[in-house]
């Protein structure tokens, strides 16, 4: 039964380091402390902490404890964001930057934030941009979630490449990730869900020194399970996380759950 899931007890699973929270509310602030300790201690050893942030409704927890940490010189925070809809106007709710802005830069005193221009009139023009952002400012730490499909970013299945060439690029999105975009009451139904986004890459991702990902909601149960237990590979992207040297991931009691039950 779910009861039966320890909470706060880590452990791993290859190098993926992982914390089962009670509920939603805990796991955002065991994962913000996390975060803001690993920013607190990069401030203290470089001028800038660059950092790429997943938009969902599943780091509400995570964003909304993070506001509240302190002691983080936020002017020496560069922020990105990974992935955006394609055609979906600025002002638009769903919007990626929009939900980081309301969120969490419009809350703290941030340095810098580059967004992702998903109506860009030329796409590889912007596409070149933000790559060039992407070496310009090397990233330090990524804060990310899981998809129902096991994609990061919009890395979904059928186009993640674990050797991809290329930090940033156009991808057609598939069934589970629109269908996901109403799940989480993003959107009323799959046929207002945009189908192509731009996306930071796998590689764009994990070259990070610091991951944080934080996978609440039973929704996320079955990627969860995927995630830990299959082989290594682009089938299921989240894979990759384990073999990554520094990532801790942040679950729930019910996104623990099938995963838990299979020991």
């Amino acid at each position: 039964m779910t009861s039966a899931i320890p909470a706060n007890q880590p452990f791993q699973v290859d190098k993926l380091q992982v914390n089962i929270a009670k509920n939603r509310p805990e796991l955002g602030q065991l994962a913000a402390r996390a975060v803001g300790d690993t920013i607190r201690e990069l401030t203290r050893k470089q001028s800038f902490v660059n950092m790429i942030f997943a938009s969902a409704p599943s780091q509400n927890e995570f964003l909304d404890a993070l506001v509240q940490e302190h002691d983080i010189d936020w002017q020496r925070v560069r922020a990105f964001h990974m992935d955006e809809y394609l055609g979906l106007p600025d002002d638009a709710p769903q919007n990626f930057g929009r939900y980081l802005k309301q969120r969490l830069f419009d809350k703290v005193s941030i340095g810098e934030v580059f967004y992702i221009n998903g109506n860009a009139p030329d796409l590889e023009t912007e596409r070149q941009r933000y790559s060039a952002l992407l070496e310009q400012y090397p990233t330090d730490m990524v804060c990310l979630g899981i998809g129902e499909n096991c994609h990061i970013a919009f890395n979904d299945p059928h186009v993640a490449d674990f050797n991809d060439p290329d930090l940033v690029k156009p991808v057609q999105l598939d069934q589970t990730s629109r269908v996901q975009q109403v799940h989480d009451g993003c959107f009323a139904s799959l046929e207002q869900v945009p189908e192509q986004a731009l996306t930071l890459t796998i590689p764009a991702l994990i070259r990070a020194p610091h991951l944080f990902c934080m996978v609440p909601g039973r929704h996320k149960a079955q990627a969860i399970y995927h995630t830990l237990v299959e082989a290594i590979s682009e089938k299921y992207p989240s894979t990759c996380l384990r073999s990554h040297p520094d990532t801790t991931l942040f679950i729930d009691q019910d996104s623990a759950k099938l995963y838990w039950e299979s020991r």
